[in-house]
């Protein structure tokens, strides 16, 4: 992805939202080390199947040589496709104002934005989405690069389901905590107690009770709806930690089913037992 536009109109950040999203991103890449850089991502395969450059108006010559350069991609199978940013002049104007940045063409911030429009102008006629961020927030800012993705390098969440007891406090970076204390106690029934939520023993005791049947679809199905509105709003990463008492029985198992569930809706999962040990 080629990431440009009008300075002030939120490329920066969107770099940064790139990043969330799995991009390899290199910020100002001057020209001359495109040809290079083409090289370097064909060689390194799948580790770096999605690549953003952030392009601002100071690498003159890129603009200059725009068609040449997007060539050098094309000509070793690398699509390039370009998010271009832009706002309007007033809000440009608050934004130099707010942040007493320089403009990086003049003195003046409107004769530099009206100077950079024009150089922009061939690019920005090219770009395969403009983003008009005048009146958003970072969080719809996230929005929009997120949806502006072409389906093939859209970002699915990453999710940790984490397993914990509550006697040993909760996880601090949990996103989503669920206490399933309510269902009956394995550490209670003696052949079950030293075993832990991995067993097919303690498995079946939890999730065949009555309370844990009805309990399951409702719980998953609250998850699963979720977890596409966390997508949108830019999330990349998404922590969900089930506690019972100890951390050893049925938080665990539950997490297990948990993950399973989640597994065969193509997405991706790692399974941590905080305390089962």
């Amino acid at each position: 992805m080629i990431v440009t536009g009008i300075s002030g109109a939120g490329r920066s950040q969107a770099i940064k939202c790139l990043e969330d999203f799995g991009f390899f991103c290199v910020d100002n890449l001057p020209a001359p080390f495109l040809p290079r850089f083409a090289d370097l991502i064909v060689k390194s395969g799948k580790s770096m199947s999605k690549v953003a450059l952030g392009i601002d108006v100071r690498e003159g010559r890129f603009f200059k040589n725009m068609t040449r350069d997007l060539q050098e991609f094309r000509s070793r199978k690398i699509n390039p496709w370009i998010l271009f940013f832009d706002a309007d002049d007033a809000t440009l104007l608050r934004r130099f104002s707010e942040t007493r940045r320089k403009h990086p063409l003049a003195n003046s911030v409107q004769e530099g934005i009206r100077e950079e429009r024009r150089r922009l102008r061939d690019i920005r006629t090219q770009a395969d989405r403009i983003i008009d961020t005048s009146s958003m927030t970072l969080n719809e800012l996230k929005e929009r690069v997120a949806a502006a993705l072409p389906l093939t390098l859209k970002q699915t969440i990453h999710i940790t389901i984490k397993s914990f007891g509550f006697k040993y406090g909760l996880p601090v970076d949990a996103d989503l905590v669920w206490d399933v204390r309510f269902l009956p106690n394995p550490h209670y029934i003696p052949a079950l107690r030293p075993k832990t939520g991995m067993s097919r023993e303690v498995r079946n005791f939890v999730l065949r009770r009555k309370e844990c049947r009805s309990f399951l679809p409702k719980f998953f199905g609250l998850v699963t709806e979720s977890l596409p509105h966390f997508i949108k709003e830019g999330k990349s990463h998404l922590t969900i930690a089930i506690g019972c008492t100890g951390g050893r029985h049925r938080s665990v198992a539950i997490s297990e089913a948990l993950a399973k569930h989640l597994k065969t809706r193509k997405y991706v999962v790692s399974v941590q037992h905080r305390d089962m040990d």
